[in-house]
């Protein structure tokens, strides 16, 4: 049935609706901080076959989680085994279309007069899953045994009755169980709403209207996606960035190496020289790799497509198997975020020959992760904490980058202090933009920020992140943005850096302080051409010494006066 633009259009905007209202019942009904409150979760709708029709705007690389798992439903399950009221869970990378095991995702078929007629999922990131470590993300794994427990796609609910024997064989291998049952029933609640709001739109419009409307918005996104590759010049375009390590071979760095081709309405991204799989936990499985690609095309491209499958038509991934972008089982991936931002910054990088204005800098694409963990003694409970930490935002060629957020795949929130300090046996001493830390440039980068967490009992902590050695780059004659670092009881005598930002089982005794120092971003574009004010305004805003005014911006300031030496500034700058 042809669906005239205007319905195409009221749709889309019904199906988005949807999936903003899920995550908003599943960020209200969670339990744990991780999903209540930094919204580390993400809600989609998906047509029969699996293909996206809207994702809500959480996370980009959740797509990745979901993007497998309809498929793999029905290549399990004959249509007679699939009821009203089923629902289905799973988050293995390898056999449940997942990314990393923390992300539990859950799929509802949605049933019109007998049939399956589309799905709704979500997933949510759960702080623990098993495995040889608390946060069952650790940088440092090397086998996805190690990890977690493996869930493949299987029932967790029937004709709408909860199995609980699958609930029980979840929460036996979860070290956080009270918290696990309450984020799980959140995401049940979350698809009941998201099915019956998607009948509703059916029942109102009609079902061949709006699976038909569902063919032709993913077919305008298709188009709209030629439409923006054909104003891209034909050509290849290659780009290589590396990360620090793998967190088992320390200091050996690991090349991520895209040649990007494009030809016409299309574009071909191979991956052939990235490192083969490496014994970390760093490794990317293929739908973590195609939801980065797509979010880094669609933001290069043209940011306003539509958030559905027709866009990833024009798009061609090749990823040899058996290395880091396309791992065999049982490759670690509990940290695949690290490499991800990575990807993500490969095609940043390569764009940037041919489309300067459409891309930033290099970004503190690592997100810093820390896990703490232990027996919360006020409470008597075990407790795990994990969280993502922001940084810079690269530069851009007319703005400067942003301070202290998420960039590219991730965007969840900071967990705020107040909430931390009420849940977990840990005190913030210090929270501040890291002065010095954006890469010089006529557009500066993206500050990071440094995070002191002060311990109150014997704690185990664990990371995973990147960018501690390898810097984020700069474009057109930026600079590069300061690398991060994790630094124990900093400023002090027994001062210990750690030598990788990939760790587990730190011991951490009461009174400890573990700093966690982000990230910056790339500058963009001559620091000599940057406005004298804005460096005056960055250095009276402690974003810019007066020291590194004068020497990486040719910018003198008397500190007095707080002005701008225009005099000695022009010397500096002849």
């Amino acid at each position: 049935m042809k669906v005239d633009p205007i319905t195409v259009e009221v749709l889309s905007n019904a199906f988005m609706s949807i999936a903003e209202e899920m995550g908003g019942i599943l960020v209200r009904t969670a339990y744990s901080t991780n999903i209540k409150e930094r919204k580390d979760c993400s809600c989609a709708i998906f047509n029969a076959k699996g293909e996206t029709i809207a994702q809500a705007e959480h996370i980009p690389v959740h797509l990745g989680s979901m993007l497998g798992i309809v498929q793999k439903i029905t290549q399990k399950y004959d249509p007679s085994e699939i009821e009203p009221g089923d629902m289905f869970v799973a988050n293995d990378p390898y056999s449940g279309g997942g990314t990393h095991l923390p992300d539990i995702t859950i799929a509802a078929p949605i049933f019109h007069d007998g049939e399956i007629v589309a799905y709704v999922a979500n997933i949510a990131h759960h702080s623990d899953v098993g495995g040889r470590v608390p946060g069952s993300m650790s940088g440092d794994s090397t086998s996805i045994f190690q990890e977690g427990l493996r869930i493949p796609p299987i029932h967790i609910m029937k004709k709408g009755k909860l199995l609980q024997d699958v609930m029980d064989v979840i929460m036996l291998n979860c070290r956080t169980a009270f918290e696990r049952t309450g984020d799980i029933m959140a995401q049940v609640a979350a698809n009941t709403i998201g099915a019956e709001r998607t009948v509703d739109v059916i029942n109102k419009y009609g079902r061949d209207i709006v699976l038909s409307g569902m063919e032709e918005l993913m077919n305008y996104g298709e188009r709209k996606m030629r439409a923006g590759i054909h104003e891209i010049p034909n050509g290849e375009y290659e780009f290589e960035d590396y990360m620090d390590d793998d967190g088992i071979d320390i200091g050996k760095r690991v090349p991520i190496h895209l040649k990007l081709t494009v030809k016409d309405e299309s574009m071909y991204l191979d991956f052939t020289g990235t490192a083969p799989q490496v014994k970390g936990a760093v490794n990317v499985v293929e739908n973590a790799l195609k939801a980065t690609v797509y979010y880094s095309l669609k933001a290069i491209v043209d940011p306003t497509l539509p958030p559905n499958g027709g866009f990833y038509r024009p798009i061609e991934i090749y990823a040899p198997a058996g290395t880091l972008v396309n791992p065999k089982v049982p490759g670690a991936c509990g940290a695949r975020t690290d490499a991800c931002q990575r990807v993500a910054d490969v095609v940043f990088g390569a764009m940037a020959q041919v489309v300067p204005k459409q891309v930033m800098a290099g970004c503190n694409s690592a997100v810093t992760t820390v896990i703490f963990s232990g027996n919360d003694e006020k409470h008597d409970r075990f407790f795990v904490y994990p969280e993502s930490l922001g940084g810079g935002f690269g530069a851009r060629y007319n703005k400067d980058g942003l301070d202290g957020v998420h960039v590219h795949i991730t965007n969840s929130s900071n967990l705020p202090i107040e909430c931390m300090e009420a849940e977990y046996p840990i005190m913030v001493d210090r929270y501040e933009i890291r002065n010095d830390s954006g890469g010089a440039g006529e557009y500066r980068g993206g500050l990071g920020y440094r995070r002191d967490y002060r311990i109150l009992q014997d704690t185990i902590f664990g990371s995973h992140g990147d960018r501690q050695k390898v810097a984020p780059w700069g474009l057109e004659g930026g600079l590069s943005g300061a690398p991060g670092r994790f630094v124990i009881n900093p400023e002090t005598p027994g001062e210990k850096v750690l030598p990788s930002a990939k760790s587990s089982e730190i011991e951490l005794k009461e009174g400890d302080i573990m700093s966690a120092q982000t990230p910056g971003s790339g500058g963009y574009g001559n620091p000599f051409k940057r406005r004298p004010e804005y460096v005056l305004e960055d250095v009276l805003n402690e974003k810019v010494s007066a020291e590194n005014a004068r020497t990486l911006y040719g910018v003198v300031i008397n500190m007095d006066t707080k002005t701008v030496d225009e005099a000695a500034t022009a010397a500096l700058r002849k």
